[in-house]
């Protein structure tokens, strides 16, 4: 098939496609006689399993080492539960911080609860008048820190 088949069998653009056989993520596809490339059903899998788990939000290099266990059947899977528990401990880590920043949002919300001028804003003024300890970020990254 060819690599509008192929986007299409996996529901994703043919611009992605380019981008995992870019990244080594994708084997390149057979060439036909006339230099088209010739992608096979092995190739709508792979890419299944490629989107599956980027809509997990693992990273390449995840993807890449679930690859290299994918591509050894006799290879023991423990590496593939290692490579999962390491991930769902980033995911708590990014739901940690989250709830953080919701808490640190509540409470600034509760700084002004009415309508009025916005000279009298509670929010503005803690905004303006308070420098508390950054919160870190779902990325595990501290935010509003100035660094000079």
């Amino acid at each position: 098939m060819q690599i509008g088949e192929l986007a299409r069998q996996a529901g994703c653009a043919v611009d992605t496609i380019r981008y995992y056989e870019k990244q080594g993520l994708l084997p390149p596809p057979a060439r036909s006689a006339g230099n088209f490339r010739d992608y096979a059903d092995s190739h709508v899998e792979r890419l299944r399993l490629i989107r599956h788990c980027r809509t997990l939000d693992m990273s390449l290099e995840e993807i890449r080492a679930l690859l290299a266990v994918h591509d050894q059947p006799q290879a023991d899977c423990s590496t593939v539960n290692a490579l999962l528990d390491a991930h769902l401990g980033h995911v708590q880590a990014r739901l940690h911080a989250l709830q953080a920043l919701e808490q640190a949002l509540l409470s600034l919300r509760q700084r002004c609860a009415s309508t009025g001028a916005a000279a009298q804003c509670g929010i503005l003024h803690e905004l303006t008048h308070t420098l508390e300890a950054p919160l870190p970020a779902a990325d595990g990254h501290v935010r509003g820190v100035c660094h000079r």
